[in-house]
């Protein structure tokens, strides 16, 4: 895990514009964000999906097109041509900042062939539950890259590379999930749905041998191409999770080099976290699941929720090492499949939860910090428009806030359900303390004993403009507005 004060921050979302410039306006910006503060990046999968320039990236065509080659409609992917995308990476990294590629090896989609072969129908909703025999299938399973022509690697991938997809075309049958002959749902996976193994697509087999030999390779292909400092994986839960390990520890010996990695295993229960922590020997980090769902009730309530139950059956209050706080990602913003909003007057709330305490890694959504607007259809299928507003002003005093004053011991001050508040010490090297106040239903104050005697303080938000003075014994009461939050920071 990065020094605590660190900060990632997903550099994308789910609508960012499809104009190829992606690339460019990181490079432009990198300098930018590493003197606010930001010292990771997470960034979109730049492989060739199965819409072209139109991708978001996770419907994985080729891992090894990263915008080079003419295939499904063009050579640029959405954010970009390869040497865009590995300029970008050398100067974030030139400019301090870490940079996390985000990795797809749960299905492949946009094959170029179709192939005849077996396979037995299972029920959709539950994977251990046949629902007819083994019969023929028609399948588009064979993957040729006739634009890459071989560059690279020349392994084309066919039927027996998988072990199940969701439609046939020789009934044009989309109502069940396939399970190619020979083969099984790979263990160690999501329990729902009975198996959780298959998502969508071509499902990777895991357990084939010339998988396995090709995602190492192309994880090593990849690690010296770009020179990432780590990865997020996706989809997390649907791929047997001692592979990552495997994936991990592999790359870690060929390059030399300490890798990061977090998973993205979405699901709200405290047990399948526990199994997939245990089964990835914790070197594995997790985005906190339920403390985005904290927030998203939080937002929803107002003064009607009890902030002293924010942390309750959070990651970073069970395992702080592992976990990667997050207020939103690019699956919970509106019109999403998984769409989970966390209303605009409470994110500079829950930033402040995530970038101004002690325990776990805070990752900041560029959809949060840049604002965003954009349409699409919702689940009736009417097109609707959305505004993401901008929160870029507040997140950046709290990142000047977490890079000078958030270190050393944290007492906490939680327990008034509207009313909520933490100190940090501060150390030897970074002196002077921090007292951060929240409210979402009435102003209030905490008094707090802060190691800044006949000291006055400031609201680093500028909220409140008064100053407060610690008294002798370095006491004050530090006030917060309602449905805000106040940082006091020593006046210097």
């Amino acid at each position: 895990m990065p020094e605590y004060n660190g900060a990632m921050m997903q550099y994308f979302h789910w609508y960012s514009p499809a104009d190829g410039n992606l690339w460019k306006k990181l490079a432009e910006e990198t300098d930018s964000l590493a003197e606010a503060g930001i010292t990771a990046l997470w960034l979109p999968p730049a492989y060739k999906g199965v819409a072209g320039g139109y991708d978001v990236g996770y419907g994985v065509y080729d891992l090894f097109d990263l915008g080079e080659f003419d295939q499904k409609g063009s050579v640029r992917t959405k954010y970009g041509t390869r040497e865009e995308y590995l300029a970008a990476i050398k100067k974030a990294r030139d400019a301090g900042i870490q940079v996390y590629a985000d990795i797809v090896f749960n299905h492949k989609l946009g094959a170029d062939h179709m192939e005849s072969f077996k396979a037995t129908p299972y029920d959709l909703e539950n994977r251990q539950e046949a629902i007819g025999e083994l019969q023929p299938v028609k399948a588009w399973t064979h993957f040729t890259f006739p634009g890459r022509n071989g560059k690279y690697s020349s392994l084309q991938w066919q039927w027996w590379h998988f072990n199940a997809a969701d439609h046939h075309a020789i009934e044009d049958a989309d109502d069940a999930v396939y399970l190619f002959e020979g083969k099984t749902f790979h263990e160690n996976v999501d329990s729902e749905k009975g198996n959780f193994d298959y998502l969508m697509g071509c499902n990777l087999d895991i357990n084939n041998p010339d998988v396995q030999k090709e995602l190492f390779y192309w994880g090593e292909w990849y690690l010296e191409t770009t020179g990432v400092d780590g990865f997020r994986f996706d989809a997390a839960k649907h791929v047997q999770s001692g592979f990552f390990t495997a994936w991990l520890n592999h790359l870690a010996e060929h390059s030399k080099r300490k890798l990061f990695a977090v998973g993205e295993y979405w699901s709200n229960s405290n047990e399948a976290l526990q199994k997939f922590i245990e089964n990835t020997e914790g070197h594995i980090m997790l985005f906190d699941v339920n403390l985005h769902y904290n927030f998203a009730q939080a937002s929803k309530l107002g003064k009607h929720f009890d902030l002293t139950t924010i942390f309750d059956n959070t990651l970073v209050s069970e395992h702080p090492e592992l976990a990667v706080t997050l207020v939103s990602n690019h699956d919970t913003q509106p019109l999403q499949a998984l769409e989970s909003r966390v209303e605009a007057w409470f994110k500079p709330l829950a930033y402040a939860l995530i970038l101004l305490r002690r325990d776990g890694y805070p990752c900041v959504f560029a959809a949060d910090y840049y604002g965003a607007s954009y349409k699409d259809n919702d689940s009736d299928g009417q097109e609707q428009e959305v505004t993401m507003a901008s929160h870029k002003w507040i997140i950046d005093k709290y990142l000047l806030a977490r890079r000078k004053y958030a270190y050393g011991d944290q007492y906490d001050y939680l327990d008034d359900p509207n009313c909520i508040g933490w100190l940090r010490t501060g150390n030897e090297d970074h002196p002077g303390s921090m007292a951060v106040v929240i409210s979402n239903g009435k102003e209030g104050e905490i008094s707090m004993k802060t190691s800044a005697p006949d000291k006055s303080f400031v609201d680093l938000t500028e909220h409140i403009q008064q100053e407060v003075t610690t008294d002798s014994e370095g006491w004050a009461a530090f006030p917060c507005l309602d449905a805000s939050v106040s940082v006091w920071v020593p006046r210097q």
